[in-house]
């Protein structure tokens, strides 16, 4: 069964390198950490979460891997996946991006562990806000299926409501991405109430859109 996005040696070159790079680092990590690792901070960049070494070394290198094998393989499941030659690169980016992002937690949460003085409460909103602006910038080249995007009952109905809502959605994501990259300097008391607006702005912002472009389309 051929793959509809095209992997090629080009577009696998950096996910699989990355995910190698963590594999290689896990195994000296496990040697180095302490039997308690932090896994989680809250918005004041406390730890408030710890997990195992055996956690701290070989969990974000598993979320990678999987990650990958997914957007590997779903495309071949997919009922629309001729879709898919249309936006093969913006699907490869978007793939690059999400190992990337965990490779670079990865680094920061492990280096913090280890004793390097990163404030991971500084770096991990940043790289969120990062990633949603990266990826707000080339969803409006997606076209539609049934794994990535924005999947309302209304996307799906209409190509012409998918390609809008992508479009504007594109631009919630970018907003969104530079509110979470500027939260940092903002104090704790405002970061969840924030963060629960962002993440409201969204998931509901861009369904409520999609509806109302579906509703006037009809009209």
């Amino acid at each position: 069964m051929s793959n509809p996005i095209n992997p090629t040696i080009k577009t696998e070159i950096i996910p699989i390198g990355l995910i190698m790079l963590m594999g290689i680092a896990s195994f000296y990590l496990y040697q180095s950490f302490p039997e308690q690792v932090p896994m989680h901070w809250n918005f004041a960049g406390e730890v408030d979460g710890w997990g195992s070494r055996f956690t701290g070394a070989f969990l974000m290198p598993g979320m990678a891997i999987f990650i990958y094998l997914l957007m590997l393989g779903l495309p071949m499941l997919d009922p629309k996946k001729a879709r898919y030659a249309q936006f093969d690169r913006t699907y490869h980016i978007f793939k690059v991006l999400l190992v990337g992002f965990i490779a670079l937690l990865y680094t920061t949460i492990s280096a913090n562990t280890l004793g390097y003085n990163i404030n991971v409460g500084t770096v991990i909103p940043v790289a969120v806000g990062a990633l949603f602006i990266a990826m707000g910038n080339y969803m409006g080249k997606i076209k539609p299926n049934w794994f990535m995007g924005i999947r309302t009952p209304w996307t799906l109905s209409s190509e012409a409501v998918w390609n809008k809502t992508h479009r504007v959605g594109g631009k919630i994501f970018m907003l969104g991405g530079l509110i979470f990259m500027l939260m940092p300097l903002l104090s704790p008391a405002w970061q969840t109430p924030l963060f629960i607006t962002v993440i409201l702005m969204l998931s509901l912002g861009t369904m409520g859109y999609s509806y109302v472009v579906y509703r006037n389309e009809k009209k």
